[in-house]
């Protein structure tokens, strides 16, 4: 296979797994699907991959606003992925180009952004939209309308309407950012610490239904394992601000005592 260049027969045939990842069960675009390929493809992957992303890194292939896929960066520089798909990430590294606001990826998401406070700062984000609607269609790639939205930031925002395929952008109070952290429009992280203190909660009452031993060991070896990723999961930009979100986060320690 090395010499000759080719993938043989076997190496191709994979195992795949949907998993199920949010909204509606029955709606087939909710899962992501998983492959499980042949151990012996993936070393060998691994040998190519090395010396692709060493020249891409010399050459300075991919462009600084891409997070995904590539070392070092991930959610905190915009870290669900480590180094992976870099035929996938060459295919859409030049969609943006004379874009006129800020453009953030994370693998295939991209955040369009810019200070709304005039006409133009409008234009130029409806612009982006337009370059990002023409490159999509030109490399026969879809948009997943059902995800796309809009989200203006603090008071006296115009609340302009956007335009994606000839559809309007609804308008959202809280959102995602590309790595997982929720974004609200007034900035303040309090739904963020709702929710990290929602996911610990669940895991911890879990622990207590399933886990038999009370062992001080025990019970902190699956806190630490199971509990902190939820509380401390991007904690650089969410920290709480206010008492009150201090306090949430505070009692699912409590509880543990």
């Amino acid at each position: 296979s090395w010499r000759l260049g080719e993938v043989p027969g076997d190496w191709r045939k994979v195992n795949v797994t949907p998993i199920f990842k949010k909204g509606k069960k029955e709606n087939p675009g909710n899962y992501r699907l998983v492959s499980l390929t042949s151990v012996l493809g993936k070393v060998m992957e691994q040998l190519i991959l090395e010396t692709i992303s060493r020249h891409m890194k010399n050459k300075k292939v991919i462009r600084s606003s891409q997070h995904g896929f590539t070392k070092v960066k991930g959610e905190i520089s915009l870290i669900a992925y480590d180094e992976g798909s870099i035929p996938f990430n060459i295919f859409i590294n030049d969609p943006y180009d004379g874009a006129e606001c800020t453009l953030s990826k994370f693998a295939d998401d991209v955040k369009p952004g810019e200070v709304a406070g005039s006409t133009d700062g409008c234009t130029a984000i409806q612009r982006a939209l337009e370059r990002l609607e023409n490159r999509a269609e030109r490399n026969l790639m879809k948009f997943n309308k059902g995800k796309c939205q809009a989200l203006h930031l603090w008071r006296n925002n115009p609340m302009h309407q956007y335009m994606l395929e000839a559809n309007r952008l609804e308008s959202s109070f809280a959102e995602k950012n590309l790595g997982g952290l929720l974004v609200d429009t007034k900035l303040n992280m309090s739904q963020q610490c709702a929710l990290a203190a929602k996911k610990a909660d669940g895991i911890l009452g879990c622990i207590r239904r399933s886990v038999a031993s009370r062992s001080r060991e025990v019970i902190l070896s699956l806190l630490s394992a199971l509990v902190r990723p939820h509380l401390e999961y991007y904690v650089q930009f969410w920290a709480p601000q206010y008492r009150r979100d201090m306090d949430i986060l505070e009692s699912i320690q409590q509880r543990v005592m």
